[in-house]
């Protein structure tokens, strides 16, 4: 088998034409990751024929391992790492990504903006096990700093060459924000949001249209990017370029009349054999959750849904990944495919090691609770065998089982009681799950007492 193949079954994505999609792994590898999410091969490939389920892998990055995004498999986990103008560390983004890939994130994007931004992201891509995406328009940007008129004044050519340079380099998806057009920064105008356009892709491209007074070259040429990302088996994460950035701005006339376009967007890629998952909203209220969900599954032909988020709440600077891990298990549990994390340091600062693994295991936790709900195959498993552990006192366990075992050890071991110990320090000898162990022997091994068999012998 080779290094490429591609899938050419009948679809039924709601079009007539026969696709092939196009993919870099080969069937063993495909089999290895039908066994991981516990469903049989032919699922995958009908799901990836379908558009349902991606598995996002540059051909030119052999390294990362197959990992299926979609209806029936495991909700997955993204986190975001990169550089800023202000720290340009690689080897801190580097020790991110180890950090994120060890507490269990399924992707990573690189969100670099300061420093050598093509060194960076080859050293990323060299070290990570796990699909990388990024956001091409930042090079762009990047590019033009210190010349004439700055990014407003990048030529069309050069958002091509970037998208091919880093499609050459190995980047597994992309995240390009193509339905950000004239004339939704129209509604834009026409609409009272408190924030805006939040997004920086977004916010780049807007900017960029209004000062030339043309199309998004991203829309306006989408057929010949699509056609760049074929060839080196590139998957497209189509952006939310005019996503809610507060919960006042949720689920308005600007967010959905991008949606609608992204819809469009799908079908035009995958004519070509391109892979799609779309981005989701940021900010949106509980009870909007499930709806946006729905409603992105209908409008784009159930295409891998990707959320940042979303966060349920404005008020948490600092709890963030807690008000956005809210949000994901509801979006999760609605549908959605792939969960942005959310890092304490969200909206305040460039994210350090801490922030990462924070953000992580808070969405690990929210994607492992929708997969409950979803009734994802195997999911209740692991909840079940550290429950049996739990109630057995088989203290090793429970820690080598728990989403994080370092935490788990340490406050375990922090009042330094032994781990022989038939509980913890908070129930102590009042311990539930003990007690009632032992009731239940003494009721199995004791007479009852010759009082009580008069009493009960009475009532008989």
């Amino acid at each position: 088998m080779g290094i490429t193949h591609t899938v050419s079954l009948p679809t039924t994505r709601g079009v007539s034409e026969k696709f092939e999609i196009f993919h870099s792994f080969t069937i063993e590898e495909l089999e290895k990751c039908a066994q991981e999410e516990r469903v049989s091969v032919d699922f995958l490939l009908d799901g990836l024929n379908r558009g349902t389920i991606i598995i996002p892998r540059n051909k030119n990055h052999r390294s990362v391992r197959p990992t299926a995004i979609g209806y029936g498999v495991r909700t997955k986990v993204n986190a975001n790492i990169g550089t800023s103008a202000f720290l340009k560390d690689v080897k801190e983004e580097l020790h991110k990504l180890d950090v994120a890939v060890r507490a269990g994130a399924d992707t990573a994007m690189d969100l670099s903006t300061g420093g050598d931004l093509k060194a960076i992201r080859q050293e990323i891509l060299d070290a990570s096990p796990i699909p990388i995406g990024t956001v091409p328009v930042y090079e762009v940007g990047r590019r033009m700093i210190g010349k004439p008129g700055g990014f407003i004044k990048a030529p069309v050519s050069l958002f091509f060459e970037v998208v091919e340079e880093q499609a050459e380099q190995g980047v597994d998806y992309f995240t390009i924000h193509a339905g950000v057009t004239q004339d939704n920064l129209k509604v834009v105008e026409s609409v009272s949001r408190i924030t805006g356009i939040v997004s920086r892709g977004g916010g780049m491209m807007g900017a960029w249209m209004r000062a030339n007074r043309r199309e998004n070259p991203f829309y306006e040429f989408f057929d010949e990017l699509t056609d760049i990302l074929a060839k080196c088996c590139v998957t497209y994460s189509l952006g939310d370029g005019l996503r809610p950035g507060s919960i006042h701005d949720a689920s308005d006339a600007v967010q959905f009349s991008e949606l609608f376009v992204l819809g469009d967007l799908t079908k035009r890629a995958w004519q070509k054999g391109v892979q799609v998952m779309i981005e989701g909203p940021g900010h949106i209220p509980l009870n909007q959750i499930e709806m946006n969900v729905k409603i992105q599954k209908k409008v784009c032909h159930n295409a891998p849904f990707y959320v940042l988020g979303p966060l349920v709440t404005d008020i948490a600077p600092g709890y963030d990944h807690i008000t956005g891990a809210m949000g994901g298990l509801i979006a999760g549990a609605a549908g959605a495919d792939l969960l942005c994390y959310v890092t304490p340091a969200e909206h305040l600062a460039l994210p350090d090691a801490r922030d990462v693994h924070e953000g992580v295991i808070a969405f690990k936790i929210a994607a492992h609770a929708a997969d409950i709900a979803k009734g994802i195959p195997g999911a209740m498993e692991w909840d079940n065998e550290l429950s049996r552990a739990r109630k057995e006192f088989r203290w090793e366990d429970q820690i080598r089982l728990a989403l994080d075992p370092v935490r788990a050890r340490q406050y375990r071991e922090r009042d330094k009681v032994a781990l022989t110990y038939e509980g913890c320090t908070m129930c102590g000898e009042f311990c539930p799950m003990r007690e009632d162990e032992k009731s239940r022997k003494r009721l199995l091994e004791e007479p009852l007492p010759e009082e009580l068999e008069a009493e009960e012998a009475y009532y008989l």
